[in-house]
């Protein structure tokens, strides 16, 4: 079999059963390529061994210096696109005999500030003289911080996952898991109300919710920009990406007494040991607010 069809029939696989994500099947794709370039002429990828597997494992950490969480995805995909090779008896199972333990470094999640987050909502607000486009894609970015959505989940909302008051929106989350997001905030509430009359007029129920100047629907890539120059009109230096808004939702509903579990299911999280990362964000805000506090300072004046 050659390597190419096992490729595209395994991009296939995850795309129609599995149901990754549209992120997932690109990296898993790249992937799969860095793997056919480095693989020795001299080697058959249906008869790939223990031995070698460990020779690319060393060319990623020793020789190239790849990143941790680089070499746990790409060797995650190969053992997933060799699992299904052999299971129909396509190729032998390298990973049969070998699993490799390699480190998982926990980061912590970039989060905005309180005053970042205030200053970007004002931004967000100014609405007066903004295109149509560029107001949509205001609110769009208050539902992230406000519900803390993927810009991937928000590029594919439609319409019809969207209550007519704007108070619940049906999210199609990774993994083809589902889940439901309630609005609070009466401003927001209002903005996607807005933006459902004027989108309704002329399409359909299932019509993407937010749209390019082409009427298809908006890449996360085109909301990445945008959140840039909304960031930069606000005064703000470092950059800031549409997860970072992600991050923030979970880091303020923590800090104000929201049970994770109800944060782990606001995310989409398959583990609420994703979500605990978050809880030492919080850890974090202690410190330096008990810094700012200094009790000892205090009592010494």
């Amino acid at each position: 079999m050659q390597f190419h069809k096992a490729k595209a029939d395994f991009m296939t696989f995850c795309t129609v059963e599995r149901r990754l994500s549209r992120h997932s099947i690109e990296a898993y794709g790249f992937d799969l390529l860095d793997f056919k370039r480095w693989l020795p002429r001299s080697s058959k990828f249906d008869c790939l061994t223990e031995t070698e597997l460990k020779q690319y494992l060393e060319n990623m950490v020793s020789k190239r210096g790849l990143s941790p969480a680089t070499v746990r995805r790409r060797l995650a995909c190969l053992r997933s696109f060799y699992r299904r090779l052999a299971e129909r008896g396509q190729a032998r199972d390298p990973f049969s005999m070998w699993r490799p333990k390699l480190p998982r470094r926990r980061r912590l999640p970039r989060a905005l500030g309180r005053g970042e987050s205030a200053a970007l909502l004002k931004s967000f607000n100014k609405d007066e003289g903004s295109s149509v486009r560029d107001c949509d894609v205001r609110t769009g970015l208050r539902l992230l911080i406000a519900t803390g959505l993927r810009v991937g989940e928000l590029c594919s909302l439609k319409l019809s996952d969207v209550s007519p008051d704007g108070a619940v929106v049906r999210v199609h989350g990774k993994g083809a898991r589902d889940r439901i997001a309630y609005v609070a905030d009466a401003g927001l509430k209002q903005g996607l109300k807005d933006l459902l009359k004027v989108r309704r007029l002329s399409v359909a129920e299932d019509a993407p919710l937010l749209i390019n100047r082409l009427g298809m629907p908006m890449r996360p890539q085109s909301i990445r920009t945008k959140l840039r120059r909304f960031a930069f009109e606000a005064g703000m230096e470092r950059r800031i990406t549409p997860h970072m808004l992600r991050h923030t939702a979970a880091t303020l509903l923590i800090e104000t007494g929201v049970d994770i579990r109800f944060v782990q299911r606001l995310l989409g999280h398959s583990s609420i040991a994703t979500t605990e990362i978050y809880t030492h964000v919080t850890d974090e805000a202690l410190r330096t607010t008990l810094e700012r506090a200094n009790i000892l300072e205090v009592l010494r004046t």
